[in-house]
């Protein structure tokens, strides 16, 4: 409510300073009660209101917006660490990439689930790409792409600040391509 009332003042002053000096002379006791509001000053006054009771609701949303909820428990995953078959180790590296990606700020062991996944990245990179058969498959390219978004992300930004929404948009878009192409064991 007291930010209405700031508005609504607020709103009075500036149409008050585009009204001229000449009308916002008090009346004199001769001109009686009649003089009191001349059309300039009525004019003034309801474009004040107006645009008070039109600023009205979006204050309300703002009073009425609810507090941000709180983080979702995720749970730390268990089986990091590759088990040399590419497609699943690949599979594996996807899941917990989408898991890294997805958390928020706040969210509970998100620096640890960012560090195992890098680490985890590194290593799938590391082992798989000196393979002549693997590195040219289709899923291997995009998770390459993937990992050195991801990676590069937690090398700038540290393990505690979380994916902005832009870049996780395609690194959802990278991810499925990739599930599909495991599926189809390209």
């Amino acid at each position: 409510m007291w930010s209405v009332f700031v508005v609504s003042v607020a709103l009075r002053a500036g149409v008050q300073a585009l009204v001229p000096a000449t009308s916002r002379v008090a009346p004199s006791a001769q001109e009686g009660a009649a003089a009191c509001c001349n059309r300039r000053e009525a004019v003034a006054i309801a474009g004040s209101l107006v645009a008070g009771l039109v600023a009205l609701p979006a204050l309300a949303e703002e009073a009425a917006a609810p507090a941000e909820a709180p983080p979702v428990a995720v749970e730390f995953p268990t089986d990091w660490g590759l088990t040399q078959d590419y497609y699943t180790d690949a599979a594996k590296v996807v899941s917990h990439m989408k898991l890294a990606t997805s958390l928020d700020k706040g969210a509970p062991n998100m620096e640890k689930i960012a560090l195992n996944t890098k680490k985890e990245m590194s290593d799938f990179v590391a082992f798989y790409r000196r393979f002549t058969n693997v590195s040219g498959k289709q899923s291997f390219s995009t998770l390459y792409t993937s990992i050195n978004v991801l990676a590069g992300h937690y090398t700038s930004y540290g393990p505690k600040f979380p994916v902005p929404e832009k870049r996780r948009k395609r690194l959802y878009q990278e991810y499925a391509e990739i599930e599909k192409n495991i599926k189809k064991r390209r």
